[in-house]
């Protein structure tokens, strides 16, 4: 004697039933906000006819621009070196390959979160010799609050479609079946969303440039464009059509 299998479960039915339709909608939300970081990014360069008067220039200039951005204390959010290097440049002529000079560059990127003092400190740095300054790039913490307000109004959003949807239809909705991101179950349709930025460049005087203090520059914080978007499942009570 066989002891009785379980019952199979029922697969589920993807458009919903006479007694249950469903509804598949989506929700949106753009948002336009403040933002809340400005990164620029510093470029120190030097020149020397040998190595080490390269790299001892190139080490006093980045001494001085460090020094120049840790003195903003707390406005500066966050600082780190990047790439480094020591190089050198051969003549152009001649039969012999023969050092020229050397160029020492280093990289360093600023992170602010007080944007009034942004405008003093990217004159200051641009105002050091052989020194560039690019940015500011503008954009939003990964943790945003505005993340969150966008995700909640996409969610309302697509719950205020679903009901206008099912009244009119003359009903209204029963139950709620599934939120998904867009691209959660697939392959996402649209690109990701890439902060939006307004970049300058400065440039450091060369040396023997006049001395006078240069005047701040006046920069703008540029909004930021937050989306969201979701796609949202419901039934509905059967309407009388």
């Amino acid at each position: 004697m066989t002891s009785p299998t379980p019952e199979e479960p029922h697969p589920a039915t993807p458009y919903g039933t006479p007694d249950a339709p469903r509804i598949a909608v989506r929700g949106e939300a753009h948002l336009e906000v403040d933002p809340e970081i400005a990164r620029i990014t510093i470029t120190v360069t030097a020149r020397g006819k040998d190595r080490r008067t390269a790299l001892d220039d190139l080490t006093r200039r980045n001494t001085t621009a460090l020094d120049i951005v840790k003195s903003y204390g707390p406005a500066v959010e966050h600082i780190e070196t990047g790439a480094f290097s020591i190089t050198p440049e051969l003549t152009r002529h001649g039969r012999n390959e023969r050092i020229r000079t050397y160029h020492g560059t280093v990289h360093l990127t600023a992170e602010l979160t007080d944007f009034t003092a942004l405008g003093e400190l990217t004159t200051r740095l641009a105002d050091l010799d052989l020194t560039r300054v690019d940015g500011p790039w503008w954009t939003l913490r990964p943790d945003s609050p505005a993340h969150r307000q966008a995700r909640q109004q996409a969610v309302r959003a697509a719950v205020q479609r679903a009901k206008e949807y099912a009244e009119a239809l003359g009903t209204g909705l029963a139950a709620l079946v599934e939120i998904a991101d867009i691209g959660a179950e697939g392959v996402a349709s649209f690109p990701p969303h890439l902060p939006g930025a307004r970049k300058a460049a400065a440039y450091g005087a060369a040396p023997g440039a006049a001395a006078d203090e240069a005047a701040p520059l006046d920069l703008e914080p540029q909004r930021q464009y937050v989306h969201a978007q979701l796609n949202a499942r419901f039934t509905m009570k059967p309407p009388k059509l």
